[in-house]
């Protein structure tokens, strides 16, 4: 039985493999490996998500929302070599990765840490997300009802939600569940794919 990505600890024997692959425009190597998300290549969604980005803040702190080996994170610490990146993920592997790819493309602002790691009084500039959407309903709504919360004023997250794996029920949700001062709204649709918006007033 194949393993979840988002087990904390992958019993699978690690099998590495190097990825060739383009975030926002730059051509990287990077290290995947088996169990973990999308492990073989660049995911659709992830690609979508990158593509409709705005360019992230120049300073600040980001956010990447279940890493996987970490091309969110990537693109986001390439676009602003100043802006320090946080990466979490349950899947020690993944944390190990984007830790790796990280350190090859020389951004030593990057942290992958699981999520109890995240000191508890940052508030984050701008968040990118490819959500894990398998985990289940209550789950995710509880992963992000943790993370969205700490945008800071003015602060923006983007997700990529398949339109047929409750894209614009979780757009309804997140705009009942996170208050006033939250606007949701779907910016865009492509392959198949929104990108929710989630802004915190200033």
């Amino acid at each position: 039985m194949s393993e979840h990505y988002f087990e904390a600890n992958p019993s699978a024997d690690l099998t590495r493999r190097e990825l060739n692959v383009t975030l926002r425009g730059r051509e990287v190597e990077v290290v995947s490996a088996n169990a973990v998300f999308s492990g073989d290549r660049l995911d659709k969604a992830t690609r979508i998500l990158l593509d409709e980005v705005p360019e992230p803040p120049a300073t600040g702190t980001a956010l990447d929302i279940g890493c996987g080996w970490g091309p969110i994170t990537l693109a986001l610490g390439l676009a602003s070599p100043e802006l320090e990146v946080w990466a979490i993920d349950v899947n020690e592997r993944a944390l190990a990765l984007t830790a790796e790819n990280a350190q090859r493309l020389g951004l030593s602002h990057v942290q992958a840490v699981t999520p109890d790691q995240v000191p508890a009084g940052i508030e984050f500039d701008v968040i990118w997300s490819n959500p894990p959407i398998r985990i289940g309903k209550q789950a995710l709504d509880e992963l992000l009802g943790t993370w969205l919360p700490r945008l800071a004023p003015g602060g923006e997250a983007w997700l990529v939600v398949g339109k047929n794996l409750g894209a614009d029920s979780l757009q309804r949700r997140l705009a009942e569940s996170l208050g006033d001062e939250f606007e949701v709204r779907r910016a865009t649709t492509s392959g198949g794919f929104r990108i929710l918006v989630v802004a915190r007033d200033e």
